[in-house]
Protein backbone atom coordinates (compact mmCIF):
# COMPACT_ATOMS: atom_id res chain seq x y z
CA UNK A 1 0.00 0.00 0.00
CA UNK A 2 1.37 3.34 -0.74
CA UNK A 3 1.01 6.52 1.77
CA UNK A 4 2.15 9.90 1.12
CA UNK A 5 4.38 11.89 2.80
CA UNK A 6 4.35 15.63 3.84
CA UNK A 7 6.11 16.83 0.21
CA UNK A 8 4.45 14.69 -2.14
CA UNK A 9 6.76 11.70 -1.37
CA UNK A 10 5.65 8.05 -0.97
CA UNK A 11 6.74 5.03 1.09
CA UNK A 12 5.66 1.71 0.24
CA UNK A 13 4.06 -0.99 2.85
CA UNK A 14 3.69 1.83 5.61
CA UNK A 15 1.36 0.23 8.27
CA UNK A 16 -1.82 2.11 8.27
CA UNK A 17 -1.98 2.47 12.18
CA UNK A 18 0.04 3.99 14.72
CA UNK A 19 2.12 0.62 16.27
CA UNK A 20 5.79 0.90 16.55
CA UNK A 21 8.19 -1.20 15.05
CA UNK A 22 9.27 -4.20 16.84
CA UNK A 23 12.54 -3.07 18.94
CA UNK A 24 16.03 -4.09 17.83
CA UNK A 25 17.62 -6.94 20.05
CA UNK A 26 19.58 -4.97 23.07
CA UNK A 27 23.44 -6.00 23.15
CA UNK A 28 22.59 -7.77 26.24
CA UNK A 29 20.24 -9.70 24.96
CA UNK A 30 22.91 -13.08 23.99
CA UNK A 31 21.95 -16.64 23.66
CA UNK A 32 23.69 -17.94 26.66
CA UNK A 33 26.09 -20.10 24.63
CA UNK A 34 27.48 -17.07 22.68
CA UNK A 35 28.21 -15.40 26.38
CA UNK A 36 32.04 -14.66 27.14
CA UNK A 37 33.27 -17.85 29.06
CA UNK A 38 33.04 -17.50 33.07
CA UNK A 39 36.66 -17.03 34.61
CA UNK A 40 37.61 -19.17 37.81
CA UNK A 41 39.14 -16.85 40.40
CA UNK A 42 41.44 -18.70 42.82
CA UNK A 43 43.56 -16.78 45.49
CA UNK A 44 46.33 -18.95 47.65
CA UNK A 45 48.51 -18.62 50.22
CA UNK A 46 52.14 -18.21 50.63
CA UNK A 47 53.81 -21.29 50.51
CA UNK A 48 51.00 -23.17 48.16
CA UNK A 49 52.49 -24.07 44.52
CA UNK A 50 48.94 -24.09 42.38
CA UNK A 51 50.82 -24.60 38.97
CA UNK A 52 50.48 -28.39 38.40
CA UNK A 53 46.58 -27.62 38.89
CA UNK A 54 46.48 -24.62 36.65
CA UNK A 55 48.07 -26.86 33.90
CA UNK A 56 45.64 -29.31 34.17
CA UNK A 57 42.78 -26.82 34.56
CA UNK A 58 44.46 -25.47 30.93
CA UNK A 59 44.27 -28.72 29.57
CA UNK A 60 40.58 -29.95 30.52
CA UNK A 61 38.73 -26.75 30.61
CA UNK A 62 40.22 -24.22 27.64
CA UNK A 63 37.37 -22.34 27.25
CA UNK A 64 37.06 -21.35 30.84
CA UNK A 65 40.35 -19.14 32.19
CA UNK A 66 42.15 -19.50 35.55
CA UNK A 67 42.97 -16.77 37.03
CA UNK A 68 45.52 -17.33 40.21
CA UNK A 69 46.78 -14.87 42.59
CA UNK A 70 48.79 -14.97 46.09
CA UNK A 71 47.01 -13.30 49.45
CA UNK A 72 48.56 -13.35 52.86
CA UNK A 73 47.29 -15.69 55.85
CA UNK A 74 43.50 -14.61 56.33
CA UNK A 75 42.68 -12.40 53.68
CA UNK A 76 41.96 -15.42 51.35
CA UNK A 77 38.77 -16.18 53.23
CA UNK A 78 37.71 -12.68 53.22
CA UNK A 79 38.40 -12.81 49.12
CA UNK A 80 35.68 -15.59 49.02
CA UNK A 81 33.59 -14.32 51.32
CA UNK A 82 33.79 -10.89 49.69
CA UNK A 83 33.50 -12.37 45.76
CA UNK A 84 36.64 -11.20 44.53
CA UNK A 85 37.51 -15.11 44.46
CA UNK A 86 35.99 -18.23 43.73
CA UNK A 87 37.88 -20.58 45.66
CA UNK A 88 41.19 -20.01 47.74
CA UNK A 89 43.56 -22.25 49.45
CA UNK A 90 44.21 -21.37 52.87
CA UNK A 91 45.77 -22.01 56.18
CA UNK A 92 43.98 -23.88 58.62
CA UNK A 93 42.40 -22.77 61.08
CA UNK A 94 39.73 -20.57 59.54
CA UNK A 95 36.31 -19.63 60.60
CA UNK A 96 34.18 -22.31 58.95
CA UNK A 97 30.86 -20.63 58.80
CA UNK A 98 29.30 -20.24 55.19
CA UNK A 99 32.13 -21.93 53.96
CA UNK A 100 32.72 -25.71 52.10
CA UNK A 101 36.06 -26.89 53.07
CA UNK A 102 38.31 -29.78 51.86
CA UNK A 103 41.41 -30.41 53.95
CA UNK A 104 44.26 -30.98 51.47
CA UNK A 105 47.77 -31.83 53.40
CA UNK A 106 49.63 -31.14 55.92
CA UNK A 107 53.08 -28.69 56.40
CA UNK A 108 56.44 -29.47 58.16
CA UNK A 109 57.20 -27.09 60.53
CA UNK A 110 60.67 -25.27 60.68
CA UNK A 111 62.03 -22.82 63.13
CA UNK A 112 63.76 -20.00 61.67
CA UNK A 113 67.20 -18.31 62.87
CA UNK A 114 69.77 -15.39 62.34
CA UNK A 115 72.74 -17.15 60.07
CA UNK A 116 75.30 -18.27 62.56
CA UNK A 117 72.80 -19.52 65.32
CA UNK A 118 73.56 -22.96 67.30
CA UNK A 119 70.68 -24.75 65.60
CA UNK A 120 72.36 -24.37 61.82
CA UNK A 121 74.45 -27.54 62.75
CA UNK A 122 71.45 -29.79 63.25
CA UNK A 123 69.56 -31.25 60.81
CA UNK A 124 66.47 -31.01 63.02
CA UNK A 125 65.40 -29.21 66.47
CA UNK A 126 62.95 -30.23 69.45
CA UNK A 127 60.91 -27.35 70.05
CA UNK A 128 61.75 -28.56 74.10
CA UNK A 129 65.55 -27.35 73.38
CA UNK A 130 64.71 -23.83 72.49
CA UNK A 131 62.51 -23.07 75.53
CA UNK A 132 65.43 -20.34 76.14
CA UNK A 133 64.94 -18.51 72.69
CA UNK A 134 62.65 -15.49 71.80
CA UNK A 135 60.20 -16.43 69.07
CA UNK A 136 58.53 -13.24 67.17
CA UNK A 137 55.22 -13.41 66.88
CA UNK A 138 54.87 -13.52 62.50
CA UNK A 139 51.27 -11.28 62.75
CA UNK A 140 52.27 -8.94 64.78
CA UNK A 141 55.23 -8.45 62.59
CA UNK A 142 52.91 -8.06 59.31
CA UNK A 143 53.83 -11.31 58.12
CA UNK A 144 56.06 -14.02 57.39
CA UNK A 145 58.05 -11.91 54.97
CA UNK A 146 58.88 -9.05 57.19
CA UNK A 147 59.17 -11.46 60.31
CA UNK A 148 62.30 -13.14 58.55
CA UNK A 149 63.23 -9.58 58.06
CA UNK A 150 63.72 -9.11 61.59
CA UNK A 151 64.84 -12.24 62.50
CA UNK A 152 67.76 -12.09 59.76
CA UNK A 153 68.55 -8.63 62.36
CA UNK A 154 69.24 -10.94 65.12
CA UNK A 155 65.73 -9.80 67.02
CA UNK A 156 64.55 -13.96 67.64
CA UNK A 157 63.20 -16.59 65.89
CA UNK A 158 59.93 -17.75 64.49
CA UNK A 159 58.21 -20.69 63.16
CA UNK A 160 56.89 -20.94 60.30
CA UNK A 161 55.52 -24.07 57.37
CA UNK A 162 58.90 -25.14 55.61
CA UNK A 163 57.01 -23.83 52.59
CA UNK A 164 56.55 -20.59 53.21
CA UNK A 165 60.11 -20.18 54.65
CA UNK A 166 61.58 -21.63 51.02
CA UNK A 167 59.47 -19.57 49.18
CA UNK A 168 60.42 -16.11 50.62
CA UNK A 169 64.08 -17.42 51.42
CA UNK A 170 65.39 -14.35 52.64
CA UNK A 171 69.28 -13.81 53.30
CA UNK A 172 71.23 -14.85 56.34
CA UNK A 173 69.00 -16.98 57.77
CA UNK A 174 68.25 -20.58 58.63
CA UNK A 175 65.62 -22.93 58.63
CA UNK A 176 65.90 -26.30 60.48
CA UNK A 177 63.16 -28.95 60.34
CA UNK A 178 60.88 -28.55 63.98
CA UNK A 179 59.66 -31.43 65.95
CA UNK A 180 57.56 -31.29 68.99
CA UNK A 181 55.47 -28.48 67.51
CA UNK A 182 51.87 -28.75 66.15
CA UNK A 183 51.86 -28.67 62.10
CA UNK A 184 49.34 -26.79 59.76
CA UNK A 185 47.28 -27.97 57.39
CA UNK A 186 46.46 -26.53 53.52
CA UNK A 187 42.18 -26.89 52.65
CA UNK A 188 40.58 -25.42 49.45
CA UNK A 189 37.30 -23.38 50.42
CA UNK A 190 34.71 -21.63 48.52
CA UNK A 191 31.18 -20.40 49.51
CA UNK A 192 28.85 -23.50 50.31
CA UNK A 193 25.99 -21.64 48.26
CA UNK A 194 27.79 -21.85 45.05
CA UNK A 195 28.74 -25.12 43.94
CA UNK A 196 28.51 -25.52 40.54
CA UNK A 197 29.76 -27.98 37.78
CA UNK A 198 32.73 -25.31 37.29
CA UNK A 199 33.77 -25.13 40.97
CA UNK A 200 33.44 -29.37 41.08
CA UNK A 201 35.89 -29.25 38.27
CA UNK A 202 38.32 -27.89 40.23
CA UNK A 203 37.71 -30.01 42.98
CA UNK A 204 38.01 -33.14 41.21
CA UNK A 205 41.86 -31.74 39.43
CA UNK A 206 42.97 -30.40 42.73
CA UNK A 207 42.01 -34.39 43.95
CA UNK A 208 43.40 -35.99 41.74
CA UNK A 209 41.05 -37.27 40.03
CA UNK A 210 41.64 -38.28 35.92
CA UNK A 211 40.39 -36.75 33.11
CA UNK A 212 38.09 -39.55 32.27
CA UNK A 213 36.90 -39.85 36.00
CA UNK A 214 32.84 -40.57 36.22
CA UNK A 215 33.05 -38.05 38.90
CA UNK A 216 34.35 -35.13 36.81
CA UNK A 217 31.61 -33.43 34.90
CA UNK A 218 33.90 -32.46 31.85
CA UNK A 219 33.73 -36.21 31.43
CA UNK A 220 30.17 -36.98 31.36
CA UNK A 221 29.14 -37.88 27.96
CA UNK A 222 26.31 -35.38 26.26
CA UNK A 223 22.96 -36.89 25.96
CA UNK A 224 21.68 -37.34 22.47
CA UNK A 225 18.27 -37.69 21.37
CA UNK A 226 17.66 -41.43 19.67
CA UNK A 227 16.16 -41.10 16.25
CA UNK A 228 13.01 -43.10 15.94
CA UNK A 229 13.91 -46.74 14.00
CA UNK A 230 12.71 -46.52 10.80
CA UNK A 231 9.19 -48.53 9.91
CA UNK A 232 10.44 -51.76 7.79
CA UNK A 233 7.02 -52.75 6.87
CA UNK A 234 6.54 -50.64 3.83
CA UNK A 235 2.99 -49.77 2.31
CA UNK A 236 2.34 -52.51 -0.31
CA UNK A 237 0.68 -55.22 0.09
CA UNK A 238 1.81 -58.08 1.63
CA UNK A 239 2.65 -60.84 -0.85
CA UNK A 240 1.63 -64.41 0.36
CA UNK A 241 5.21 -66.59 1.17
CA UNK A 242 5.93 -69.16 -1.75
CA UNK A 243 4.72 -72.93 -1.18
CA UNK A 244 7.62 -75.49 -1.92
CA UNK A 245 6.21 -77.88 -4.61
CA UNK A 246 6.34 -81.20 -2.06
CA UNK A 247 3.98 -79.43 -0.30
CA UNK A 248 1.37 -78.64 -3.36
CA UNK A 249 -2.17 -80.15 -2.24
CA UNK A 250 -3.13 -82.98 -3.48
CA UNK A 251 -5.71 -83.53 -5.97
CA UNK A 252 -6.47 -87.59 -5.61
CA UNK A 253 -6.85 -86.83 -1.68
CA UNK A 254 -9.80 -87.89 -0.19
CA UNK A 255 -11.54 -88.97 -3.16
CA UNK A 256 -11.29 -93.01 -2.87
CA UNK A 257 -9.49 -95.52 -5.08
CA UNK A 258 -10.27 -95.50 -8.66
CA UNK A 259 -12.12 -92.25 -8.43
CA UNK A 260 -10.75 -90.10 -10.99
CA UNK A 261 -11.79 -89.66 -14.49
CA UNK A 262 -9.64 -90.85 -17.25
CA UNK A 263 -10.04 -88.61 -19.95
CA UNK A 264 -7.27 -87.79 -23.22
CA UNK A 265 -4.02 -87.98 -22.31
Amino acid sequence: MLQGYPGGRYCEDVPSDNTSPPDAPAEHDVPAEQAVPQTLRIAYVPGVTPGKWIRRWEERMPDIPLEAFMHDGGAGVEAVRGGSADMAFVRLPIERDGLSVIPLYGEQPVVVAPKGHEISVFEEVALADLEQEAFLDVSALGGPEAALAVVAAGAGLVILPMSVARHFNVKDTVARRLTGAPGTEIALVWPADSTNEVLEEFIGIVRGRTAQSSRQPSAQPAKVKKEPKPDRRGSGTRKAPKVAQRYAPNPDKGRGKGSRKKGKR
